[in-house]
């Protein structure tokens, strides 16, 4: 059966992102699962996959993009828990189905070093899916795999977080908007931070409590303080890597948690551990999450209706365009490409 994808060819660089067709097979095993793709939404992890900076070593070609959603076109013979029609999203780490991960789990993760959901059809274990939230839209359940699962173990499931915690979420990417959604769903206080008045408005319209525009206050570290009573943040979501972790360590209370999650201002640094060892601070690395991760933060999301906060869509064609504008900044939440 014809697939058509787009994939990285001999070299790395988003202009060696072309369009082909490959074979896919029809015949299925006992438990796979072949799903018609139909949306998928980018993640700077893609995107510095796509440039080589990711993973230097990584085997071309690859077909990017570690999100997905579809549905379900046919099922191999020992397949129950799906049907033909289902709506389904792809989990990140196909193999890291529940508890802490192992190598083996880690390696399994899509778009790369396996092929990922930029394509129009995809086989997947039975297992390797999950049941897309019943009031969304599939360009919006595509962001939920890899930011959402994110920020849902960065706030949830390491977070500690409590009615009346304070949660800061730096910038208004997809995973710090994710990250602010839970955090209110939990009734945590949010302070967010953004270079753009404009983006801290709509980020207060989502339930942001206090705003930090951190290109007119560069010592921002001091207002969380300011923000919190002078006892610090409970819990960072850390997007911004070497350039900001000093700030960040500056804005948790003792005890208190950075979720460090993203590399967006660079990923090495000379960098002091003093703050953490004087006050306890935990430092905790997420990488996503597994299966029931997953299952447990769409029940979360259906409960409360919750929607996952998209700034643009693009069309098939229009892919190259779509990673410009996630690589320029612009953008609030989600970029995602629709092909349905």
């Amino acid at each position: 059966m014809e697939n058509k994808v787009w994939e990285i060819e001999g070299n790395f660089g988003l202009e060696n992102l072309k369009e082909t067709k490959r074979q896919i097979s029809s015949d299925l095993a006992p438990n796979e699962v072949l799903v018609r793709l139909t949306a998928t939404s980018l993640n700077f992890r893609d995107y510095l996959m796509i440039i080589g900076k990711y993973n230097p070593r990584q085997k071309l070609p690859l077909v990017p993009c570690s999100d997905g959603a579809g549905i379900v076109e046919a099922v191999g013979s020992a397949v129950t828990e799906w049907k033909k029609g289902d709506r389904v999203l792809p989990i990140f780490a196909q193999k890291w189905l529940d508890g802490k991960p192992n190598m083996d789990n880690l390696r399994s993760t899509l778009g790369g070093p396996n092929d990922g959901c930029l394509a129009q059809f995809g086989i997947f274990s039975e297992s390797g899916l999950v049941k897309t939230p019943d009031h969304l839209t599939d360009a919006e359940a595509a962001t939920l795999g890899c930011a959402g699962v994110t920020a849902y173990n960065a706030v949830v499931s390491f977070g500690g977080i409590e009615p009346g915690s304070s949660v800061v979420c730096l910038g208004t990417g997809g995973v710090s908007l994710f990250a602010l959604q839970f955090a209110k769903m939990m009734g945590a206080k949010v302070i967010i931070t953004s270079s753009n008045d404009e983006k801290l408005e709509r980020a207060k319209s989502l339930g942001a409590d206090e705003t930090i525009n951190y290109s007119k206050k560069t010592n921002w570290e001091r207002d969380i303080r300011k923000h919190t009573g002078m006892a610090g943040a409970d819990l960072i979501i850390e997007v911004g890597g070497a350039g900001t972790m000093p700030k960040s360590m500056m804005s948790v209370k003792p005890y208190g948690t950075i979720a460090l999650i993203g590399v967006l201002s660079g990923g090495e640094s000379n960098l002091s551990l003093y703050p953490i060892l004087m006050q306890g601070v935990k430092v905790q690395g997420v990488i996503v999450g597994s299966r029931t991760d997953f299952q447990r933060m769409n029940q979360a999301i259906s409960q409360n209706k919750m929607k996952p906060i998209v700034d643009k869509v693009f069309g098939w064609s229009e892919i190259k365009e779509a990673f410009a504008y996630l690589q320029s900044g612009q953008h609030f939440g989600k970029v995602v490409v629709s092909w349905q």
